[in-house]
């Protein structure tokens, strides 16, 4: 199926968005949502992009332990998913193991002689765009 699938990349303060081509070949950085301490994720604003950007899929990161255990951040992220899957209902949503795309993307912005200051937004973003590449990829069969 063609179209644009859209990456959740789930936080507590901030949720990094990334969205694919209509090839579902690869995925670049869309946005980053805010939510404020104490407030529900901000939905409307998610279903906004579903709309806006004709997707056709979502993926939500599963951000499980070292270990590969489930923690209280991949209870909440699946909370999220099943919301998510409520309110978009056609769409298929997806979880994906997302160990480790923030410190990646942290490590290679580093790496190119980048500064991270004041970057928590864009990083965000870039992880969600990593971990719909590893999701793309493994769909692909041409996951490294």
């Amino acid at each position: 199926m063609k179209g644009r699938i859209l990456a959740v990349d789930w936080g507590e303060r901030r949720i990094g968005l990334a969205l694919s081509d209509e090839t579902q070949t690869l995925a670049q950085p869309l946005t980053t949502l805010t939510r404020r301490a104490g407030k529900r994720f901000p939905i409307a604003q998610l279903l906004d992009q579903v709309t806006r950007n004709q997707v056709v899929g979502i993926v939500v990161g599963l951000p499980l332990t070292d270990a590969g255990d489930e923690g209280d951040a991949a209870h909440a992220a699946r909370a999220l998913a099943d919301d998510i899957k409520r309110r978009v209902g056609e769409l298929e949503v997806d979880m994906w193991d997302e160990r480790m795309t923030t410190a990646r993307v942290l490590a290679a912005v580093r790496e190119m002689g980048g500064s991270t200051r004041g970057r928590k937004s864009d990083i965000d973003a870039m992880a969600a765009a990593l971990l719909l590449q590893h999701y793309l990829d493994a769909k692909r069969g041409t996951a490294l």
